[in-house]
């Protein structure tokens, strides 16, 4: 006896081959081949480049020089991280969170134990840095989700070939036996509904929704954190160190006292205390953290030109986002039960 339901799902197992062939072509892949020479640096040897990082890891980063060549660069507690002076003027002070993919930099240091840079010195343009901040937030996310969806892409086309062994077998009662047809044809639903709901799931990868929030305040001129505001930043860890698929969103901001590159600045400084606080103390990845960016005093929540207000706008927000397919449950396929003996 024939299933008409069979052919459909031929065609939705066709879909799933073109949504992996062009989930492949439209995401960035994590890691790229490169085809740049590598430079080794001699233990001791004193050495100063120009380039573009093009690869950020936990305590070392890529630059690539004009000439196309590569070299590992290496960072400790002592390395100075700091923005190029103009006349009579020495550059501001950076973390070393700021040295992101896209940057524009200058390295000086020593050659280390295995051929990598040691950093002392690195300094940088703070108009470069604004570019590599605005590439940085795009890409980061869009990176790892492409990483994740790959998985699921990959996890997808093995349910939907076991469940094509499955329907197979099912066909085959379904010719022997006249009760068959009937469970076959149920069964054969519930899988097409199955991987409906899968590509459903896939899709919302990219969707993100908030969990939580928290905003924690500073005092005038200063990014240290006080014991309320570490307080809250550990629920909101233990929140996100509970989740799957999530990422951290943090953005700092100024009151509207004092020059507009100056709250910049120290919006910024703000921004990285918290970074700091969360990996430090509670081991937050790096990768699960949008680079973290000072609006100094713009969006305000509260009247600038009150006490109270401007106590408010000295702040840090910090977002808890969880990706909505991996919190939707994994489809599941039922399968009715045979009215005829287990023999």
């Amino acid at each position: 006896m024939a299933i008409p339901k069979f052919k459909m799902f031929s065609s939705v197992l066709l879909s799933i081959g073109l949504l992996i062939f062009s989930a492949s072509m439209a995401f960035p892949q994590a890691t790229t081949t490169s085809t740049a020479s590598t430079r080794t640096a001699a233990s001791g040897q004193k050495m100063k480049i120009k380039g573009v990082v093009t690869r950020r890891d936990s305590d070392t980063f890529t630059v690539r020089d004009m000439n196309g060549t590569d070299t590992i660069v290496r960072l400790d507690d002592r390395t100075s991280v700091k923005s190029s002076g103009g006349f009579l003027r020495s550059g501001h002070n950076y973390a070393q969170t700021n040295i992101l993919r896209g940057l524009n930099l200058e390295v000086e240091g020593r050659g280390g134990s295995s051929g990598e840079l040691l950093a002392e010195k690195i300094k940088f343009n703070e108009s470069d840095l604004r570019v590599a901040h605005a590439v940085e937030s795009r890409a980061a996310p869009l990176e790892e989700r492409a990483t994740t969806t790959e998985t699921k892409l990959s996890q997808v086309e093995q349910n939907a070939q076991r469940l094509s062994g499955q329907l197979d077998e099912l066909a085959a009662v379904a010719n022997t036996a006249k009760g068959g047809a009937k469970a076959a044809q149920e069964t054969a639903d519930s899988a097409v509904a199955g991987v409906s709901a899968t590509n459903e799931r896939i899709s919302a990868l990219d969707d993100y929704e908030p969990q939580a929030s928290e905003a924690v305040n500073f005092k005038v001129n200063s990014a240290v954190l006080a014991d309320d505001a570490k307080a809250k930043l550990d629920e909101l860890a233990t929140k996100a160190l509970n989740a799957k698929g999530y990422v951290l969103e943090v953005s700092g901001y100024a009151d509207s006292t004092g020059g507009i590159q100056k709250n910049r600045m120290l919006s910024q400084r703000r921004a990285d205390a918290v970074i700091r606080y969360l990996v430090e103390n509670h081991q937050i990845p790096l990768r699960r953290i949008i680079t973290p960016y000072g609006f100094g005093e713009t969006n305000p929540v509260a009247d600038n030109t009150t006490r109270e207000g401007r106590a408010q706008n000295r702040r840090v927000e910090v977002k808890l986002l969880v990706s909505k397919g991996i919190g939707q449950p994994a489809p599941t396929m039922k399968t009715s039960g045979s009215t005829g003996s287990d023999q």
